[in-house]
Order: structure tokens, then sequence, then C-alpha cells
């Protein structure tokens, strides 16, 4: 699979718009952050602002649920890599009954830092949901390219989400074709709850 399979619409749009680089992709979305309901944005923790947000069924009761990524102000400034990267919470919210919604998991390591995408910037891209899955998408690198897609899928009898795939791709930028792929799913690791997952490990 190459990197532009990967893209969702809004960076494809920055590559059709001629806009620049790849490199430019993990900088410069160009679609605004979904607006949040009223009682996901009262939830929320402070100190934090909202980096993106999709809305899907995330447990599979026909009910619309929110996945949001929060980032402090000043992350560019506070974030180190290797020492201390400042951290990105990803909460999962869970639709109910009159338009409510519950905060059903949280978690502090499953969203790269600002830094932590090499010479390409901020690494994070994408929130994908789709029938109880879910996936994160990151994508880093300078002249040698990586792209990370994390999945989790939802298990009603642990009420939370597993890590269902991590998926790795490696390629050198002018030449994606000749890329190498890798994935790990849960015959390799087990049962891993989204609260535990680690992307820094």
């Amino acid at each position: 699979m190459t990197l532009f399979r990967l893209l969702p619409p809004r960076w494809l749009a920055v590559l059709a718009a001629g806009l620049g680089p790849l490199g430019a992709l993990a900088q410069q979305p160009v679609e605004p952050v979904p607006k949040l309901p009223a009682a996901i944005r009262r939830a929320l923790p402070a100190g934090y602002t909202v980096l993106d947000a999709a809305q899907g069924d995330l447990n599979r009761d026909a009910l619309p649920d929110w996945l949001v990524v929060l980032h402090r102000p000043d992350e560019q400034k506070t974030s180190d890599v290797v020492a201390h990267p400042t951290k990105r919470p990803l909460l999962v919210f869970v639709g109910g009954a009159g338009g409510t919604y519950t905060l059903a998991a949280r978690a502090d390591n499953a969203v790269y830092c600002v830094d932590c995408g090499g010479m390409m910037g901020d690494p994070f891209m994408h929130l994908a949901i789709k029938k109880g899955y879910f996936t994160v998408e990151h994508y880093g690198g300078s002249a040698q390219r990586w792209t990370r897609l994390v999945t989790f899928k939802y298990d009603p009898a642990a009420r939370t989400w597993l890590l269902h795939r991590d998926g790795h791709e490696h390629f050198y930028a002018l030449a994606p074709e000749h890329g190498t792929t890798t994935a790990t799913t849960a015959k390799d690791f087990g049962r891993v709850p989204l609260a535990k997952f680690d992307i820094y490990k």
C-alpha cells in the first residue's frame, strides 16, 4: 500500500492545489475541525484545545459517537520527542438518548507528539471511524518516509476498544512504490485495551 492510498481527501487536496511538497502535508490540513456538540465541549479537560475530531458509530449501537484528539496550545515549546513528549489525549465519547454523551475511554499514548514526525514536523494526519473500528493515522520522516496506522476495535464484552492492528510503511520519498509494509495484529500482541496502548514503545 502506498502513501497516496492512505491519504484522506483533505491531504490529497493539498497536493492537487500545488501548495507544496509532501513535507507540508503534516502541518497544513485544509479542512476545519468538526464542531463538537455542546455536551462534549463542556466535558473537555482544562488546558487543552481540540486538534481533531471525528463522528461515527464507535460501539455499533447506531447512535453517533465522537473521537476527540486534544493538544496543549504551547506544545511546540514544551514537547521533546526524546526526553518528554507533550502528550495528546485521545477521548472517546459515546452517544446516548436525547443527545447525551459519556466519556467512555481516554488514551494519553495513542497519538504521537507534535515533534514526533522528524523533519516532516507534526505527524498526526487523520482519524477514521467505521462500524466499531477506528484508526489513528500518522505520517512522518524526511527523505526516508514512514506511515503508521493504528486501528482499534470495539469489544462488547469488555465494553471498551482493543488494539486490532498496528500497521507501518517505510519508503523513500522519491520512490514510494518500493516501500515496505509490516503489520501486527491481536495474534501478535494479545488483548491491549485502548487506555493501555502506548505508541511510544
